[in-house]
C-alpha cells in the first residue's frame, strides 16, 4: 500500500534497524515497486514530446507515452506514469523553479532512445533551485536522478538499461548523478538505488556525486540502500565541503563490496563539515573509507 502523503520529507525509515543485518530492501522497509508509483487508476495520454509552459500545471492520473519539457515555475507530476524514447522523461529547464515529480513511475524503452538507442535522463534539474521526486519507481535511463540540488526521497531507481551512446563509448550509469556546483542543498533520502550494470559495459555508481561543473557542497546521504556500480558512492572528491554519509546500506546483491572495486571513493576525509557514520554493509559489517583527500 503506498504512503498516503503527498509531497515534503520522506515517510520515515519503516524496518530499519540501527544496526545489523539486512535481507533485502523489503524485509527492512525500503522502497519497492508496492510502495512508490501511481496510486490510482490512469488515463492514456500520447503526448509525445510534451513542454509545459504554464505555472502551477498540475498533472495527475496521465498514462504518457512521450516525454514532459518543464518551461514553467511551480510544475507539479503526481500518481502518473511516463513512458518515454526521448532523452529524458522529465526535465526542468534553465532559469524555472518549484518542480515536484511525486507517486510516478518513470521509464523508457531500451533501443528507442535518441542517444543511439539509449535514454539518459529520468528526471533532470537544468533549473536554479531544488526540486523535489518522492515515491517514484525509475528505471531505465543511464542517469535516473540527474541533478546539483534537489529532495530525492522513497524513491525505488531500479533497472538501468546499458548502451552504447552516440560517441561510440559505453554510457555510464548512475541511479543518482550530481556534476555539482548546486546553488541549493542536495538531500537524498531514504530510496533504494541499485545500479546492475557491469563496469565493462558502463556501471559507475549508485550515488555519483562529481566536482565536474564545481565543487559538491552541501549534500546529505541518509538512510539509502545502495547497490552496484564501479563504486557504490563516489563522495565528491577534494574539494568537497558539507556532505553528510550517514545511516546507509551497502548491499552486496551485485558485487560482494557493494560496488564492483568497494562501496565508496573519493571521500575527502577532512573536508569542513563532512560526516561519515553509522554506514555498513548488508551483512551489518561496518563500512570504513579509504584514507582519501583531506583538503577544505
Amino acid at each position: 500500500m503506498h504512503p498516503p502523503t503527498t509531497g515534503g520529507a520522506s515517510t520515515g525509515t519503516g524496518k530499519f534497524p540501527a544496526s545489523g543485518p539486512c535481507a533485502s530492501p523489503t524485509a527492512c522497509g525500503f522502497p519497492d515497486a508496492t510502495t512508490t508509483g501511481p496510486r490510482i487508476a490512469l488515463k492514456p495520454h500520447n503526448t509525445g514530446a510534451l513542454s509545459i509552459t504554464k505555472d502551477g500545471t498540475v498533472i495527475r492520473g496521465w498514462d504518457i507515452t512521450g516525454s514532459l519539457d518543464i518551461y514553467a515555475n511551480n510544475v507539479t507530476i503526481i500518481d502518473s506514469r511516463i513512458t518515454s524514447t526521448n532523452w529524458w522523461g522529465v526535465n526542468l529547464r534553465p532559469k524555472f523553479s518549484g518542480l515536484r515529480v511525486l507517486h510516478s513511475t518513470i521509464t523508457g524503452i531500451p533501443g528507442k532512445g535518441p542517444d543511439n538507442g539509449g535514454e539518459d535522463y529520468g528526471v533532470s534539474n537544468m533549473g536554479g533551485s531544488s526540486i523535489e521526486v518522492g515515491w517514484c519507481d525509475i528505471s531505465v535511463f543511464s542517469n535516473s536522478l540527474s541533478m546539483g540540488q534537489g529532495n530525492l526521497h522513497d524513491n525505488y531507481v531500479h533497472g538501468l538499461v546499458p548502451f552504447i551512446n552516440s560517441s561510440g563509448q559505453w554510457a555510464h550509469t548512475d541511479a543518482v548523478i550530481s556534476d555539482g556546483a548546486g546553488s541549493a542543498p542536495l538531500i537524498i533520502r531514504h530510496n533504494t538505488l541499485l545500479n546492475p550494470v557491469g563496469v565493462e559495459k558502463g556501471g559507475t555508481a549508485s550515488i555519483g556525486l562529481y566536482d565536474d561543473t564545481g565543487a559538491v557542497l552541501s549534500t546529505v546521504v541518509d538512510n539509502n540502500w545502495l547497490a552496484g556500480g564501479s563504486y557504490a558512492l563516489y563522495g565528491g572528491g577534494a574539494g568537497a565541503k558539507g556532505i553528510q554519509v550517514v545511516n546507509n546500506v551497502f548491499s552486496s546483491e551485485y558485487h560482494p563490496g557493494s560496488g564492483h572495486y568497494g562501496a565508496v571513493a573519493h571521500w575527502n576525509t577532512g573536508g569542513s563539515g563532512n560526516v561519515w557514520s553509522g554506514n555498513r554493509m548488508s551483512d551489518g559489517t561496518p563500512v570504513v573509507p579509504a584514507a582519501g583527500p583531506t583538503g577544505g
